[in-house]
């Protein structure tokens, strides 16, 4: 058996690729494909995403509402109902502990712990925001709230330090 012995089986890309510029009888010479003249028959071209052939690209025609804080990150959200289901009584509650107990994925702003859900453990709680309310629940059952700065260093993109 040789190459060109083997059958097509049923299904497989049996289309060839296009061959451009092999000459007139190829069907795709002289220009190959890219018509006559103009910037996209030029070598090297390249279109630029949202490129709209020199008309105002949409990007730029749709109105921009609001403002956008380009080094904010947004904490990962842990309420104290799921504390209460992860940890056991005297446990301490830091970032590390929640993402090994799989209650969060680590993200640069940190995590708060709000108040949804009933608590009757104590815990020892660090992080890096607290609501009022799970303060007070947690603070209720004899446990301790430390609130810490989450640890960024990802270049300009941290979150602010408060000293800018």
């Amino acid at each position: 058996m040789e190459l060109h012995n083997i059958a097509v089986v049923s299904g497989s890309k049996t289309r060839r690729r296009k061959r451009v510029g092999r000459g007139p009888g190829s069907g795709h010479g002289k220009t190959s494909g890219r018509g006559h003249k103009g910037q996209k028959a030029r070598s090297g071209y390249s279109r630029k995403l949202g490129f709209e052939g020199g008309q105002m690209p949409l990007n730029r025609r749709i109105p921009k509402r609001g403002f956008h804080h380009g080094r904010r990150f947004a904490y990962a959200i842990v309420n104290v109902g799921a504390l209460e289901g992860a940890f056991e009584t005297g446990a301490e509650v830091t970032p590390q502990t929640l993402v090994q107990v799989g209650l969060i994925v680590p993200t640069p702003g940190g995590v708060k712990i709000l108040g949804n859900g009933e608590l009757t453990k104590r815990f020892k709680v660090t992080a890096s925001a607290v609501s009022a309310g799970a303060q007070r629940k947690i603070e209720a059952v004899g446990g301790s709230v430390t609130i810490v700065r989450p640890v960024v260093s990802v270049g300009r993109d941290a979150p602010p330090t408060g000293k800018e």
